[in-house]
């Protein structure tokens, strides 16, 4: 049994009124269309977002960090046969940046899996990649190759994690200047993907939402190496 438009929008409304875990609730991810006016669902909530884009954008609420956000050990050392598969992806990435340099497109990767807790009981996660071109510190949300989950969740999460962040902390615990950087959110996904897939589909509500969060999409292809390029 699908959703109507008008019962996505209440959900939409309920979960509104906690902005720092609205990109967890599963409606963020339904896939397939509405029953009644058979929209993508995840339409339904880009628009609703938009419509409501002022309270949403400043509706956060910042966890200020008391520890530094670079944490020492962060070595790209892993076991190779763990089944968490987007942290390995993750510093896999990390170890290619520190052996070759910048990427194209998102400079280099300063650190994988940076806290963004306080203390325990904070329900936020972590930054999956963390990267810096010379001007603009980029929080890289990533899922893996075959990752199932929505573009919608995906631009939500990263943009929520750059909102929830002490991002002048962060910029200047990784040894930069925050009046001189720029702080942004990005899916940071497989070229191809199901994330992909959707970007290439009439998705106007989505992409206008990604255009108002500024939360511009890179794509990874990998071949031997991983290579990072636009849509």
């Amino acid at each position: 049994m699908g959703y109507t438009r008008k019962e996505i929008r209440d959900l939409c409304e309920t979960a509104f009124k906690k902005k720092n875990t609205f990109y967890k609730k599963g409606f963020v991810n339904y896939r397939g269309r509405t029953s009644d006016t058979k929209e993508y669902y995840t339409e339904v909530v880009a628009e609703f977002l938009c419509e409501n884009i002022n309270d949403y954008a400043n509706g956060f609420e910042t966890i200020s960090r008391r520890s530094s956000y670079k944490v020492e050990g962060h070595d790209g050392i892993f076991n190779p046969h763990s089944n968490r598969e987007e942290e390995k992806i993750a510093m896999l990435i990390f170890n290619q940046s520190r052996e070759n340099g910048a990427f194209d497109l998102i400079g280099k990767i300063e650190d994988y899996q940076t806290p963004l807790k306080s203390i325990e009981d904070d329900e936020v996660g972590k930054i999956d990649l963390l990267s810096f071109d010379g001007q603009v510190m980029r929080i890289l949300e990533l899922k893996k190759p075959d990752s199932k989950e929505t573009m919608l969740r995906c631009v939500l999460e990263g943009f929520t994690y750059m909102k929830i962040a002490d991002c002048c902390k962060l910029i200047s615990d990784f040894g930069y200047d925050p009046q001189n950087v720029v702080i942004k959110s990005s899916p940071f996904v497989f070229y191809g993907g199901e994330q992909h897939k959707e970007m290439l589909q009439q998705r106007p509500h989505l992409k206008k939402l990604m255009a108002l969060l500024d939360s511009k999409p890179y794509y990874i292809i990998e071949n031997k190496k991983y290579i990072v390029v636009e849509g």
